[in-house]
């Protein structure tokens, strides 16, 4: 109770204070006159275009879970994202994560643990390919240089989450592989770990560290991979889009390359763990936006309020519709995820 409590105690104290910087200097009736200052038809197309990355990691999801069922249902698939997104966005600590893999894996039958393998090779290729999607962007520097002079701050806090992120990224995925191709030792090393624990707990992780394993087998297929890969790209270019779509929405004429480094930053400030996103997202698009493009921060306020908004209230409502279908609950889903971490 008291590491609940603490853990709780801590995300919301980060989400107060990166709102208080998101905040921090706002003139509420500039941010009130960018708000209604938006174009309709872009608005309109943002709300529409929310499901779209929803769709591409459902389709990407299918060449993680061939190995272990073939015919997978598409709607099953967009529903495990839908829902685990929702879970997300309303309860804190990012339980959606875990909620995702869950609700396929009853859904389709397939095994807890490896549902729970391939989220970690999806989270490990979405870093990657945004680390390596921010390093083409710093390294073709010399090429639009006179586009970004007098940016040397907003290019040192890119090489600094750049940095970051590339180091979280190759860590992950020298631990998973690491696991699957150290099958045996891996095995062995959790054994070691769960030696304190009762024999009933301990054995039901090793079954669970086996099965998660046995979820990162698609290493060994090369058409898998590459279109794994493929389809990693294609989810991140479709993300880019979206952002590019609120641009026009604010009448800003921006090359669709420049957004690369705004949707890095954006996706670091979604990985905290605060509710809703709420905080870290904010944060860290009005630093995009003001630091990159030289926005006016009150205009970069009511973009960031907008896009967060259209998100939030179209994806949960899609993740309502789902779990309305299904005769369940938002607190159903959240306590499987939790139970899942005990």
């Amino acid at each position: 109770m008291k590491k609940t409590w603490f853990r709780l105690s801590l995300i919301f104290f980060l989400t107060f204070v990166f709102l208080y910087f998101f905040f921090q200097s706002v003139d509420w009736k500039e941010v009130f006159s960018y708000l209604t200052d938006i174009k309709l038809v872009f608005l309109i197309l943002l709300v529409v275009f929310v499901p779209g990355h929803l769709i591409f990691r459902a389709i990407r999801w299918r060449y993680l879970l061939i190995h272990e069922k073939k015919d997978v249902k598409f709607f099953n698939m967009f529903a495990g994202n839908a829902v685990g997104f929702t879970v997300t966005l309303i309860f804190p600590g990012r339980l959606g994560e875990i909620v995702k893999p869950l609700y396929l894996a009853k859904k389709e039958n397939i095994s807890k643990g490896f549902a729970l393998g391939t989220i970690v090779v999806e989270r490990t290729f979405d870093m990657a390919i945004m680390c390596f999607l921010l390093g083409l962007f710093l390294i073709s520097k010399p090429l639009y240089s006179s586009y970004f002079q007098d940016k040397k701050e907003a290019f040192s806090n890119l090489y600094l989450w750049g940095l970051v992120g590339f180091a979280f990224a190759s860590l992950l995925l020298i631990m998973t592989l690491s696991f699957y191709f150290f099958k045996k030792k891996t095995l062995s090393f959790v054994t070691f770990i769960l030696k304190p624990f009762p024999h009933k707990i301990s054995q039901k992780v090793l079954e669970l560290s086996e099965e998660f394993i046995l979820g990162l087998k698609f290493f060994h297929s090369v058409g898998n991979l590459l279109m794994y890969t493929l389809l990693s790209f294609a989810v991140w270019m479709w993300i880019i889009f979206y952002y590019w779509v609120l641009f026009f929405a604010y009448d800003i004429s921006i090359s669709y390359f420049f957004l690369i480094p705004y949707t890095f930053l954006v996706m670091v400030g979604a990985s905290i763990p605060t509710p809703g996103m709420v905080g870290g997202f904010h944060y860290f698009s009005k630093l995009g936006l003001t630091s990159l493009f030289n926005i006016d921060s009150n205009q970069a306020v009511s973009m960031t309020i907008i896009v967060h908004a259209v998100q939030l209230i179209m994806t949960c409502l899609i993740g309502y519709a789902i779990i309305w279908k299904e005769g369940i609950s938002l607190f159903q889903l959240k306590k499987l995820g939790e139970n899942s971490k005990k």
